[in-house]
């Protein structure tokens, strides 16, 4: 299997914890960043522009993914105009529709043309990748971002449309395309195996890079232990078979009922 370094993929983390972006901003591996409203509510996040410029000041060198947080198209626009100067490396977040599932795609023209760079985001089909690419000016940056792993959450296999996405994305130079929401760390060797060009991921799947390509067998044992030890831990204890009872248990050892 492939190690980390030799991945096409490029790897962002998502996700709102001041200080543990800025741990992985340390690691060469993480190549950008995303966050999302619900992932600063979370965080405790109250001042978005306080948050956001004291984020980019320490990550000045590499993509910024800040979402709009209006529900309406023209202060959506404002609010991306404005969020879009705070540094050249800032992605502005745009969701594929607005509450009403009406369609951001003159939005996404607008700024697109205007030389916002832009995240599309929340897509979950491929007529909404199509429909997102052909709003997008031509040459401009941007991403679109399929949440891979919502459309997972269904019941769907979504490597064949991710698959898809990425041939589409092709038609479109300057856009990338992002496998959002993944689920697992597998998820990362999926998205590199069709080309996909970004994958999110959280803080509960970053842990995990340590253990790409592990012995198998050695992790099996690790198991193991931690099994016994918690088991040791927890104070767990049964009481002994009285005499009646393990006459029982031996006579069905010698001859077990039928």
């Amino acid at each position: 299997m492939k190690s980390l370094a030799d991945l096409n993929v490029k790897i962002f983390a998502d996700g709102a914890d001041k200080a543990a972006m800025l741990r992985l901003y340390a690691n060469p591996s993480i190549r950008g960043f995303t966050t999302n409203p619900t992932l600063m509510r979370k965080a405790g996040i109250t001042d978005y522009e306080g948050f956001a410029r004291d984020i980019l000041a320490h990550i000045p060198d590499r993509p910024v993914s800040l979402e709009v947080f209006a529900d309406d198209f023209h202060e959506m626009e404002c609010q991306a105009r404005t969020i879009a100067t705070w540094g050249d490396n800032v992605y502005v977040k745009i969701p594929v529709t607005n509450t009403r599932g009406e369609s951001a795609r003159d939005l996404i023209s607008r700024l697109s043309r205007a030389g916002v760079k832009l995240n599309v985001t929340a897509l979950l089909t491929l007529s909404q990748v199509r429909d997102v690419l052909s709003a997008l000016a031509a040459g401009c940056s941007a991403y679109v971002s399929v949440f891979a792993g919502r459309i997972a959450d269904t019941g769907r296999d979504p490597v064949p449309m991710m698959a898809a996405a990425v041939e589409l994305t092709k038609t479109r130079p300057g856009t990338e395309l992002i496998w959002a929401s993944p689920r697992e760390l597998l998820n990362v060797f999926q998205a590199d195996s069709i080309g996909c060009h970004i994958i999110t991921a959280t803080g509960d799947i970053l842990s995990k890079l340590n253990l790409v390509g592990k012995d198998l067998q050695e992790f099996s044992l690790e198991t193991v232990v931690m099994f016994y030890e918690d088991a040791l831990r927890s104070g767990f204890a049964l009481s002994s078979p009285d005499a009646k009872e393990t006459s029982r248990l031996e006579a069905n050892v010698i001859a077990p009922s039928k």
